[in-house]
Parts: C-alpha cells; sequence; structure tokens
C-alpha cells in the first residue's frame, strides 16, 4: 500500500485539512489518496478489509493484463520440429522401423512385414548372439541383381526420420548361427551344426524345409568364423541368399560385425502377425561354447610350441659360448 500513498500525510487528524485549500503544487496533495474508510479524510467507522487482488490500489492502479495466450497454428510448426527432431534421435540411436522384402526369413518373417530394430544396444558394445535376428548392411554385393526400390520424395524423408521403413538402404536380415570362434557345419539334409553340437531348428525352420540344402553352390559346407564376424542363415533354408552362397566374397560369406544395425525385437506390423523375436532355446543348449574355447586355446599354441622349441636353442647357444671364452 505504500506505493499509492507516498507523499501521504499522516497522523494528523481530519481538521488540518478542512477549510485549508490543497495546493496543486503540493507534492503531499497531488500524491495522497484517500478512502472513506480513513480516519485522515475524515472517514468514520473501523477500516474495511480490502478485497483480495485489489492491492490497496485507488483508482490510480490498473489491475495486471493477462498473457494472451499463443495460438494453435503459431505453435503448430514448433511441435513439428520438435517431433522430427524426437523422431531422427530415436531412429538414429534407439530403434529403427525395416520391412522385410522377402521370403528367405519365413514362416518368422513373411513379405511386407514392419519390424522394429534394437540399435540402442549396439552403443553400448552388446555384439550379435547365435540365435538373434539381426537386420545388417549389405557385406559384398549380396543384393546385385535384385530390384532396388524407387521412393518418392516423401517416402524417403519420412525413412529418413525413421517415420517409415527403410527403403532405399541396401540392408538384410538373416538369423545369426554362428559368431567369432564358431565351427558351423552342415552335412546332407541335416542337423546343422554349431561347435560339433546339433541344433534343434524345427521351431523355426520353415515348414518342409531342411536344415541343410543339398546342392554344390554352398548348401554342405564347414567353416571357422573369425573374431569380428558372424555367420547368418535364412529361416526359409531352401530360399535364402545368405552366407552360405556368398562364399566366394571377400569376407568368404561371413557378415562383419560393424556392418550389423541391430537387433530386430518385434513384429510391428501387420497388427495381426505383432509378437517378439526371442532367442530359441537351442542356441542356449549346454556345451555349445565348448568348442569356440578350444579354439581360443588352439591360437595360442603355436606360440607356446614356439617358446618351447626356442627354449634348448637357447641352451645350446648359452653352452657354445661358454666353452668358446674357456679356450
Amino acid at each position: 500500500m505504500g506505493d499509492v500513498a507516498v507523499g501521504a500525510r499522516s497522523g494528523h487528524d481530519g481538521e488540518e485539512h478542512r477549510g485549508r485549500p490543497v495546493d496543486a503544487a503540493d507534492p503531499a496533495a497531488e500524491g495522497a489518496v484517500t478512502f472513506g474508510n480513513d480516519p485522515a479524510a475524515g472517514g468514520d467507522g473501523p477500516p474495511v478489509d480490502e478485497p483480495p487482488g485489489t492491492g490497496g490500489g485507488g483508482t490510480g492502479d490498473s489491475a495486471p493484463k493477462a498473457k494472451k495466450q499463443r495460438s494453435f497454428w503459431k505453435e503448430l510448426p514448433i511441435l513439428i520440429v520438435i517431433a522430427l527432431v524426437l523422431a531422427l534421435l530415436i531412429k538414429t540411436f534407439l530403434v529403427q522401423a525395416f520391412s522385410i522384402p522377402s521370403d528367405s526369413m519365413q514362416n518368422t518373417l513373411q513379405q511386407g512385414d514392419r519390424v522394429l530394430v534394437d540399435k540402442l544396444t549396439p552403443w553400448f558394445g552388446s555384439k550379435p548372439e547365435r540365435g538373434e535376428v539381426v537386420v545388417f548392411h549389405d557385406p559384398d554385393n549380396w543384393l546385385a541383381g535384385e530390384p532396388t526400390a524407387n521412393p518418392n520424395a516423401v517416402q524417403t524423408f519420412l525413412s529418413w526420420i525413421g517415420l517409415m521403413p527403410s527403403a532405399e538402404e541396401k540392408d538384410l536380415i538373416k538369423r545369426v548361427i554362428g559368431v567369432g570362434g564358431d565351427t558351423v557345419s552342415c552335412s546332407g539334409t541335416g542337423p546343422l551344426k554349431v561347435n560339433g553340437k546339433a541344433l534343434e531348428e524345427s521351431s523355426y525352420v520353415y515348414a518342409g524345409n531342411t536344415p541343410c540344402s543339398q546342392d554344390d553352390q554352398g548348401g554342405q559346407f564347414t567353416v571357422k568364423v573369425p573374431k569380428g564376424y558372424i555367420w547368418v542363415m535364412g529361416d526359409h533354408r531352401q530360399n535364402s541368399r545368405d552366407s552360405r552362397y556368398n562364399q566366394s566374397d571377400s569376407h568368404h560369406g561371413m557378415v562383419p560385425v560393424d556392418d550389423v544395425v541391430g537387433r530386430a525385437i518385434v513384429k510391428a506390423w501387420p497388427v495381426n502377425r505383432w509378437g517378439t523375436l526371442p532367442k530359441p532355446d537351442t542356441f542356449s543348449q549346454a556345451g555349445i561354447n565348448d568348442q569356440a574355447s578350444a579354439s581360443k586355446a588352439l591360437t595360442f599354441a603355436p606360440q607356446g610350441v614356439a617358446l618351447v622349441g626356442a627354449v634348448p636353442l637357447v641352451l645350446w647357444r648359452r653352452r657354445k659360448a661358454s666353452v668358446e671364452r674357456s679356450r
């Protein structure tokens, strides 16, 4: 209330004011504001509480005006930009949608299915594991001769920000069978073996297919997967151009781990095919890691043999030098 009573006389009765002309130039009179309940103004009765929000002001005060709300149409472009930035960040670092272009993963995935791929865990050092379904960049022209998509500008933009499945990137989707250090083999019609352990694949291999393909194009094989690579195969074994049929490329059919985009975790579309993509139990069987451990030991064996062979030679040379010095 001090803001409206600057310069007002207080502590005097109303008689001083009566009959005395108020000088307009008097600063005390100019700033004085009186009320009917003010004893100094000659008012009677006790002071009356002021209604909240008046601030004790008189005609000289004006209530603060409410801030005008911004129009929805002015906020809409900002909201769109924020949504696009978030979508781009999610697509880059978290999850991306991919469309299944072929039947090579039937019946696990059908042509036209949309899957969501986890791109987050690789940022924390997670590597592909046996049994996982992964999306990866074309390692060495595996898609030669395959028709390429020709999306329009809108589809390209929506694909770039992750609101539509990747349309023109040369990516493939397969199941990881072997990881670095594994020995994978197929003989006859199967079963497929990893480190000497037969895989029970009836839960995901296409009905009517045999685990191994009897042909001379690559269906019969025994391979050792190098460190930093994976061996992949489609679930539709007789209709999948996978690691088996690319052994003549620069990676001998292996896929570099660095080319893996992420792990497919969910079938998101169509709705009636929604479901997760778990790792089959057969890849968790006891002993499947034994051969990989043995292969690691073998990589150190030549060094051990060299060391053992070098010891007698060093001792012989030292003895020979000692004899020469004694002469």
